[in-house]
């Protein structure tokens, strides 16, 4: 029965990862991990270039070698990207035994975890898996994403995310006013905002929304009886 993965977030930052292989499709996976800043070893008898590049900066530690059974029990997510189709095996069965996550590069029926296509925006992450049964189609929803999301969204982000900060120390213990506030944000033009304004009128602009909207005084008009119908 093919597996069905659960969309969680991981904190990888100083998180004990190995990835075995060196090669271009490892390459893309340690890119990957540095940019999450894990704490990343990656075990090669020939690493590319690139990876040692990595390596001679710091981002990485890089062992020139075999794969020896049973190391991947020692880290807490694995990644196997061996032209060895053996050591690739190996690397699974001793992760398995250890319970530690693991992924076998273009082989799902040996992985517990798999990468989604995704697509960031800053703080925003949108990703998208087929369970590894069509990751084409993903890849290509990725690119339609692109265009649903352009590069503008990195500045609506940040903003998002400095907003909430000021409408938790503002209203705080107003949850009806919080939720107005937060209404007033999704509501803005961000777009255009992000054009004509510079940062320090997008921060303006955001304590703005803060603002309470006065709600208009209903108008209380007379019959000819007399009697007031409110409007």
């Amino acid at each position: 029965m093919a597996n069905k993965y659960l969309p969680i977030n991981i904190a990888a930052k100083k998180f004990r990862t190995l990835v075995v292989g060196g090669g271009a499709v490892a390459l893309r996976k340690v890119e990957t991990l540095i940019d999450y800043e894990s704490d990343l070893t990656v075990v090669a008898p020939e690493p590319g270039d690139k990876i040692s590049y990595h390596a001679s900066k710091g981002r990485i530690k890089l062992e020139t070698r075999k794969y020896n059974t049973p190391e991947a029990a020692e880290y807490g997510l694995v990644i196997s990207a061996s032209n060895d189709e053996a050591v690739n095996r190996q690397v699974y069965e001793d992760c398995q035994k250890a319970g530690v996550l693991v992924n076998v590069v273009d082989n799902p029926k040996l992985c517990t975890f798999i990468f989604p296509a995704v697509l960031k925006r800053d703080a925003l992450t949108l990703s998208i898996s087929t369970d590894g049964k069509a990751p084409f189609l993903a890849a290509h929803l990725r690119i339609i994403m692109e265009n649903l999301f352009p590069g503008h969204w990195k500045k609506i982000v940040k903003l998002a995310a400095d907003f909430r900060k000021k409408v938790q120390a503002r209203h705080g213990d107003d949850p009806k006013e919080r939720f107005a506030s937060l209404d007033r944000f999704l509501e803005a033009n961000w777009k255009e905002l992000i054009k004509v304004k510079n940062d320090d009128e997008l921060q303006a602009e955001l304590d703005l929304l803060l603002e309470p909207v006065e709600e208009p005084e209903e108008e209380i008009e007379e019959d000819a009886g007399g009697n007031g119908n409110r409007n």
